[in-house]
C-alpha cells in the first residue's frame, strides 16, 4: 500500500532548512549567493530558505552547485524538491477544497500523530456535516454583523470541504494516530440543534471504534492540573519524516498561529497532558457518548446506536437538509 502523501507544505520548509544550512556550511551570507548566482531579487532566496514560495528545479541545481553538496543529498534535496512542487498531484485527494481548508489538509498530510483540543467545538477532523454548517453559517454572520463580511465559498462547499480532510481518519494505508480531547460544553444545548447534536454524538461513537482513534471528553467540573484554564483551541502535529519538525497549530477566534518552535511545542504538550489525565479515559468517554446519545433521543437502550461497524465519517451518511435554513 502507498505511503500517506507528504505535505508540499511540509516539503517547502525541510527543503529551505536543509538549503539554508548549506549556505551557512559553506560560510555564505545570502546577499553573497544571490551576488554569485546572478538573481535579480534578495527575496528570492529568503523565499525558498524559508519554503515560502514553490521550489524551482533549476534554481535549486544551481544552490546545490554552489554549496557543493555531495550526490547523495543532492538526490535527496531534489526528490523534496519535486514533492514541494507537487501541488496539482497532492490536491487530486481532495477534490472539494477551499483555501482555508486547504492550508489544515496540507498541515495534516503525512502526518502519524495528530493531538487536538477545543475548549468550546469539536475538533474539525470529527465534525458532521451537519454539525461543521453549524459552525460555518454562526461564523459568517459574526462577519455580516460586523460590518466587515470576508469573501467566503459556499456553505455547502466549505462543509464538503472539511469532510474531504477527515478522510485521512479512515484511509485504508497508515492513517495517523488521532487523539482528541472533547469539552462536554462542545456536544451541548448551545452547538446545535436536537438532530445535529444526534448525529455528530452517534458520529463520535463510530469514530472511538476505530484503532487509530482515541476520544476523551473533559467533563464541565472536572478541575485541569492546578486549576488551569485552556486559553484557546490547538493542534499537535508530528511527521512521517521525523526531519520534518513537530508543529503546533493554535486557533484564535478570528485568527490561526502555527510555529514549529520547540519552547512553544513543549509548553503545549504538557497542556494536553494535563487534560487527558483529567478528562475521562477512552473507554468512559465512549459509554459516556452512547449515554448522551440515548438521552438526546430518549432511547431506553442508547447502545443500539453504537455498537456497529465502524464506518467512515458522514459522506456516507445521510445529510441533513439545507444548514442556512436552521
Amino acid at each position: 500500500m502507498p505511503p500517506a502523501s507528504p505535505s508540499p507544505i511540509l516539503r517547502r520548509r525541510r527543503l529551505g532548512t536543509e538549503l539554508r544550512r548549506l549556505r551557512e556550511t559553506a560560510g555564505l551570507t545570502g546577499d553573497q549567493v544571490i551576488e554569485r548566482i546572478g538573481w535579480a531579487s534578495a527575496s528570492k532566496l529568503s523565499r525558498l530558505e524559508n519554503g515560502r514560495s514553490r521550489p524551482d528545479p533549476e534554481d535549486v541545481r544551481t544552490l546545490l552547485d554552489l554549496y557543493r553538496a555531495d550526490e547523495s543529498l543532492r538526490a535527496e534535496l531534489l526528490g523534496i524538491t519535486l514533492e514541494a512542487g507537487d501541488m496539482r498531484g497532492w490536491l487530486k485527494n481532495f477534490p472539494v477544497m477551499t483555501q482555508q481548508q486547504r492550508s489544515f489538509a496540507e498541515l495534516e498530510a503525512g502526518c502519524v500523530g495528530i493531538s487536538e483540543y477545543n475548549p468550546v467545538l469539536v475538533p474539525g477532523l470529527l465534525q458532521t456535516a451537519g454539525y461543521a454548517g453549524v459552525r460555518i453559517v454562526s461564523a459568517q454572520q459574526v462577519a455580516d454583523q460586523a460590518g466587515d463580511p470576508e469573501p467566503t465559498e459556499e456553505t455547502e462547499t466549505e462543509v464538503q470541504a472539511r469532510l474531504a480532510r477527515q478522510s485521512l481518519l479512515t484511509r485504508e494505508y497508515d492513517p495517523p494516530r488521532y487523539t482528541a480531547v472533547i469539552e462536554e460544553a462542545a456536544l451541548g444545548h448551545r452547538a446545535g440543534p436536537p438532530e445535529v447534536l444526534y448525529e455528530q454524538l452517534v458520529q463520535l461513537c463510530e469514530l472511538a471504534l476505530l484503532p487509530n482513534v482515541t476520544l476523551h471528553v473533559l467533563l464541565r467540573e472536572t478541575r485541569v492540573g492546578d486549576w488551569y484554564l485552556p486559553p484557546t483551541a490547538f493542534s499537535l502535529y508530528r511527521f512521517a519524516d521525523p526531519l520534518d519538525p513537530e508543529t503546533v497549530a493554535i486557533e484564535g477566534g478570528f485568527t490561526d498561529v502555527m510555529s514549529t518552535d520547540a519552547k512553544t511545542l513543549n509548553r503545549y504538550k504538557v497542556v494536553f497532558e494535563w487534560l487527558c489525565t483529567a478528562a475521562l479515559p477512552a473507554s468512559d468517554t465512549l459509554a459516556w457518548l452512547i449515554e448522551a446519545t440515548g438521552r438526546l433521543t430518549g432511547a431506553d437502550s442508547p447502545s443500539t446506536v453504537a455498537y456497529g461497524p465502524a464506518t467512515a465519517p458522514v459522506q456516507r451518511r445521510r445529510q441533513p437538509g439545507r444548514l442556512t435554513d436552521r
